[in-house]
């Protein structure tokens, strides 16, 4: 069973940034797509960004510009670097694998001004 599990939350202030990582246990990730989502205000979710196998990346306009998706392999994790953090980027950030539709349990940021 794939697990995803999420890290590198907690508390940051607005304008700062913050890494989030993903370590994928079970299985190799370089084939599959990896990507971030957060909880929207309406508890569904925002997509964010994306990774292929290839390492093409995708973004949403939300966070275009601010955030740096990338991936290591041999490690079997995902990063999401988000930098000019808002007060509204204040939520639960989800890790997920695309092509299986396996997601963490998320990790919190909370951004204080």
């Amino acid at each position: 069973q794939v697990q995803l599990v999420e890290s590198g939350g907690g508390l940051v202030q607005t304008g700062g940034s913050l890494r989030l990582s993903c370590i994928a246990s079970g299985r190799d990730i370089s084939d599959y797509t990896m990507g971030w989502s957060r909880q929207a205000p309406d508890n569904g979710t925002d997509f964010l960004a994306m990774i292929s196998g290839f390492g093409r990346t995708t973004y949403s306009d939300r966070v275009m510009g601010r955030a740096t998706i990338s991936k290591d392999n041999t490690q079997h994790a995902v990063f999401l670097q988000m930098k000019k953090r808002k007060l509204d980027d204040s939520t639960v950030y989800y890790c997920k694998n695309v092509n299986t539709q396996t997601w963490g349990p998320g990790t919190q940021v909370t951004v204080s001004s």
